[in-house]
Protein backbone atom coordinates (compact mmCIF):
# COMPACT_ATOMS: atom_id res chain seq x y z
CA UNK A 1 0.00 0.00 0.00
CA UNK A 2 1.49 3.63 -0.91
CA UNK A 3 2.47 5.51 2.07
CA UNK A 4 -1.12 7.31 2.66
CA UNK A 5 -4.98 6.07 1.71
CA UNK A 6 -5.28 9.09 -0.35
CA UNK A 7 -2.66 8.01 -2.73
CA UNK A 8 -3.64 4.37 -2.54
CA UNK A 9 -7.12 5.61 -3.71
CA UNK A 10 -5.28 7.43 -6.64
CA UNK A 11 -3.06 4.32 -7.52
CA UNK A 12 -6.31 2.24 -7.12
CA UNK A 13 -8.14 4.72 -9.47
CA UNK A 14 -4.98 4.25 -12.21
CA UNK A 15 -5.20 1.08 -12.11
CA UNK A 16 -9.03 0.96 -13.22
CA UNK A 17 -11.24 1.32 -10.46
CA UNK A 18 -13.58 3.38 -10.78
CA UNK A 19 -13.87 6.44 -9.07
CA UNK A 20 -16.07 5.55 -6.28
CA UNK A 21 -14.12 2.00 -6.03
CA UNK A 22 -10.64 3.74 -5.73
CA UNK A 23 -12.38 5.54 -2.28
CA UNK A 24 -14.55 2.64 -0.64
CA UNK A 25 -11.99 0.17 -1.54
CA UNK A 26 -8.34 2.76 0.17
CA UNK A 27 -10.58 2.82 3.16
CA UNK A 28 -12.94 -0.41 3.48
CA UNK A 29 -10.54 -2.65 5.58
CA UNK A 30 -11.29 0.07 8.19
CA UNK A 31 -14.98 -0.24 8.41
CA UNK A 32 -14.76 -4.58 8.41
CA UNK A 33 -15.46 -4.62 4.94
CA UNK A 34 -13.36 -6.81 2.56
CA UNK A 35 -11.80 -5.44 -0.30
CA UNK A 36 -14.07 -7.51 -2.73
CA UNK A 37 -17.41 -6.57 -1.16
CA UNK A 38 -15.98 -2.94 -1.34
CA UNK A 39 -14.85 -3.31 -4.76
CA UNK A 40 -19.04 -5.31 -6.20
CA UNK A 41 -21.06 -2.76 -3.56
CA UNK A 42 -19.54 0.29 -5.19
CA UNK A 43 -18.97 -0.55 -8.65
CA UNK A 44 -22.75 0.91 -9.42
CA UNK A 45 -21.40 4.18 -8.30
CA UNK A 46 -18.72 5.33 -10.90
CA UNK A 47 -19.44 7.85 -13.34
CA UNK A 48 -21.51 9.28 -11.79
CA UNK A 49 -24.07 6.17 -11.18
CA UNK A 50 -23.05 5.51 -14.49
CA UNK A 51 -25.61 8.67 -15.45
CA UNK A 52 -22.85 11.42 -14.96
CA UNK A 53 -24.95 12.39 -11.69
CA UNK A 54 -23.22 12.40 -8.44
CA UNK A 55 -19.59 11.72 -8.51
CA UNK A 56 -18.51 8.56 -7.72
CA UNK A 57 -15.76 10.00 -5.38
CA UNK A 58 -18.24 11.82 -3.15
CA UNK A 59 -21.02 8.68 -3.47
CA UNK A 60 -17.98 6.55 -2.22
CA UNK A 61 -17.15 8.83 0.79
CA UNK A 62 -20.95 9.08 1.55
CA UNK A 63 -20.58 5.13 1.64
CA UNK A 64 -18.29 4.95 4.22
CA UNK A 65 -20.06 7.59 5.68
CA UNK A 66 -22.59 5.27 5.95
CA UNK A 67 -20.47 2.65 7.59
CA UNK A 68 -19.03 4.67 10.35
CA UNK A 69 -22.33 6.52 11.17
CA UNK A 70 -25.12 3.91 11.19
CA UNK A 71 -26.16 2.08 14.02
CA UNK A 72 -27.41 -1.01 12.15
CA UNK A 73 -30.41 -2.57 11.15
CA UNK A 74 -31.14 -3.26 15.13
CA UNK A 75 -31.57 0.36 15.21
CA UNK A 76 -33.72 0.89 12.13
CA UNK A 77 -33.86 4.80 11.64
CA UNK A 78 -32.02 5.87 14.34
CA UNK A 79 -29.18 7.78 12.59
CA UNK A 80 -30.16 8.01 9.12
CA UNK A 81 -31.04 12.03 10.16
CA UNK A 82 -27.33 12.03 11.35
CA UNK A 83 -26.20 10.49 8.66
CA UNK A 84 -27.76 12.09 5.97
CA UNK A 85 -26.45 15.55 7.63
CA UNK A 86 -22.52 13.88 7.68
CA UNK A 87 -23.82 13.57 4.09
CA UNK A 88 -24.50 17.08 3.18
CA UNK A 89 -21.44 18.03 5.23
CA UNK A 90 -19.18 16.11 2.78
CA UNK A 91 -21.24 17.48 -0.27
CA UNK A 92 -20.85 20.86 0.89
CA UNK A 93 -17.07 20.55 1.50
CA UNK A 94 -16.50 18.80 -1.90
CA UNK A 95 -18.23 21.07 -3.82
CA UNK A 96 -16.51 23.99 -2.36
CA UNK A 97 -13.24 22.88 -3.70
CA UNK A 98 -14.56 21.28 -7.03
CA UNK A 99 -17.01 23.36 -7.87
CA UNK A 100 -19.88 21.06 -8.06
CA UNK A 101 -20.80 17.66 -6.95
CA UNK A 102 -22.01 16.61 -11.14
CA UNK A 103 -20.11 14.07 -12.69
CA UNK A 104 -21.42 16.08 -16.05
CA UNK A 105 -20.44 19.50 -14.56
CA UNK A 106 -16.85 17.85 -13.34
CA UNK A 107 -16.20 16.40 -16.44
CA UNK A 108 -17.24 19.23 -18.47
CA UNK A 109 -19.71 17.01 -20.42
CA UNK A 110 -21.91 20.06 -21.73
CA UNK A 111 -19.42 22.57 -22.20
CA UNK A 112 -16.07 20.62 -23.25
CA UNK A 113 -14.20 21.87 -20.65
CA UNK A 114 -13.90 19.66 -17.62
CA UNK A 115 -13.64 22.17 -14.12
CA UNK A 116 -12.05 19.51 -11.75
CA UNK A 117 -10.00 15.82 -13.09
CA UNK A 118 -11.09 12.27 -11.97
CA UNK A 119 -8.18 11.75 -10.07
CA UNK A 120 -8.57 14.94 -8.25
CA UNK A 121 -11.55 14.43 -7.58
CA UNK A 122 -10.83 10.90 -5.80
CA UNK A 123 -7.84 12.62 -4.14
CA UNK A 124 -10.61 15.10 -2.61
CA UNK A 125 -13.09 12.47 -1.73
CA UNK A 126 -10.41 10.44 -0.17
CA UNK A 127 -9.01 13.54 1.95
CA UNK A 128 -12.98 14.56 2.95
CA UNK A 129 -12.97 10.62 4.52
CA UNK A 130 -10.03 11.20 6.47
CA UNK A 131 -11.05 14.69 7.64
CA UNK A 132 -14.93 14.13 8.59
CA UNK A 133 -14.86 10.23 9.13
CA UNK A 134 -11.42 10.09 10.88
CA UNK A 135 -10.97 13.84 12.59
CA UNK A 136 -13.98 13.18 14.82
CA UNK A 137 -15.71 15.79 13.32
Amino acid sequence: MPESRIDYAITLHQKGYNCAQAVVCAYADLFGVDQETAYKMSEGFGLGMGMMEVCGALSGGLMLAGLKNSAGSDAPGKTKGSTYKLNRTLGEAFQKETGSILCHELKGRDTGKPIYPCDACVRHGAKLVEEYLFDDK
